[in-house]
């Protein structure tokens, strides 16, 4: 629901929040944070400085419900806050743009509670018990499929059935955490036999994190009506993936080793209520494609399930950085590139009685529109076609050295644009 919260008018008493790219009053994100040399704790990112959310509860600041929600957080992580449901996310969100408003009572008693965020350690904000990778991006699944099947890209099922895998969790690791390249077994078309050693075609692939709430028994589905009750928030995912490893291992089980070296998550779990301006319908499927099953259609979910976020990747490179250029952009997508809704996932992930917990993490598969690829292994055509880049370097692939970064931005007309935050990653030589 769209409320005074979301006021494009509303200021605030930390200066560097108006007219922020991400952080401004009408967004409020979730997170876990660390001043320097101190233990980690609840925050919400308010332009260039994070809020001490424990701080707030204990300065008075925060009271009833909300105060309620921040306190079940002593242990580190937001899980007790995601599984807390909607009405003590709501009641926080109005008392912290209250609290933050230009004006407010307690503007002076803030200032201890502010930290900046440059100074301030990001970790994950939950623990992750479980994590299931979505491959909704048509564009991208049309695109890949392509690459290995030019007359029948996409598989009989990818229409009906939202296609998922289960990753692992372990390895998730918040943005500016660098990742080591992966070893594994490797066995291209022109060689004769497998070998081993570090991936020679490593990639990045931009994603939604979907972040589970509020939970369901084992054995009791989640009704496609119910599903978005039990999103608590949404994130940028790197799902990085070695590509050779991948096309060697992958038959018949899918992924193994080329993903479970390692994603990045943004730090900062954006709201729905944050989201609520940015709602929009579902894009309207082609002519000919099969209509939904019942237990996947909902028609207030197609009418506002889809999100408007502009999507973007980022490379920085060693010779670009050598030559003092900036990152180069590798793409500019849209978040409307999925074919399934958040809520068609979690209804699905659940149909057949699989208990979401919350914490648990949903990755929304690669995300690509015309001109906006998701990937390197689109824009290079599988390596075929080598990046050229500012510096006078060229990419097929990733090379060690190299960081991505990930943005997204809620923008519409009549509302105060917000941002998640970056998600980024460098590559470090394999061990």
């Amino acid at each position: 629901m769209i409320d005074a919260t979301h006021d494009a008018a509303r200021r605030s008493c930390v200066a560097s929040a108006n007219g922020h790219p991400d952080f401004p009053l009408q967004n409020l994100p979730l997170g876990i944070f660390a001043p320097q040399g101190e233990a980690k704790r609840p925050g919400t990112a308010i332009g260039d400085s994070v809020l001490d959310l424990a701080g707030a509860v204990a300065a008075g600041l925060l009271t009833g419900a909300a105060a309620e929600a921040v306190a079940a957080c002593r242990d580190g992580t937001l899980n007790a806050l995601l599984g807390a449901g909607a009405a003590p996310r709501q009641a926080l969100r109005a008392q912290l743009s209250a609290l933050l408003a230009e004006g407010a009572d307690a503007e002076a008693a803030l200032g201890p509670l502010l930290h900046e965020a440059d100074r301030c350690k990001l970790h994950l904000p939950a623990r992750i018990g479980d994590y299931t990778d979505f491959y909704a991006g048509i564009q991208h699944a049309t695109n890949v499929g392509a690459l290995f099947r030019p007359d029948n890209p996409l598989l009989p099922n990818y229409k009906h059935v939202p296609i998922g895998y289960h990753g692992r969790a372990s390895s998730i690791v918040p943005s500016g955490t660098a990742l080591r390249r992966p070893n594994g077994q490797r066995k291209p078309a022109a060689e004769t036999e497998p070998s081993f050693g570090p991936s020679r075609n490593l990639d990045y692939e931009l994603e939604l994190a979907i972040w589970i709430g509020p939970g369901n028994a084992l054995g009791e589905p989640i009704g496609i009506g119910q599903a978005a009750g039990h999103i608590a928030g949404y994130g940028l995912l790197n799902d990085w993936s070695a590509r050779d490893i991948q096309g060697w291992e992958y038959q018949p089980l899918g992924p193994f080793l080329a993903k479970n070296f390692g994603s990045t998550i943004s730090p900062w779990i954006i709201t729905p209520e944050a989201l609520a301006p940015f709602r929009v319908p579902q894009p309207a499927r082609p002519a000919g494609d099969p209509a939904p099953m019942a237990y996947l259609w909902d028609e207030d979910d197609q009418e506002n399930g889809a999100l408007a976020l502009e999507l973007e990747v980022w490379l920085m490179t060693p010779g670009l950085a050598k030559a003092g250029l900036p990152a180069h952009r590798l793409s500019l997508g849209d978040a409307r590139g999925l074919y399934w809704t958040p809520a068609q996932m979690v209804a699905h992930h659940a149909c057949g009685g699989c208990n979401l917990q919350p914490g648990d993490l949903l990755g929304s598969g690669t995300i690509s529109i015309p001109g906006g690829d998701g990937s390197l292994l689109e824009i290079s055509q599988g390596g075929r076609k080598p990046l050229e880049l500012p510096s006078g370097e060229t990419r097929r692939f990733l090379e060690d050295g190299d960081e991505v970064t990930l943005r997204a931005r809620a923008v519409r007309e009549g509302f105060a644009s917000i941002g998640f935050g970056d998600c980024t990653g460098r590559i470090l030589p394999a061990p």
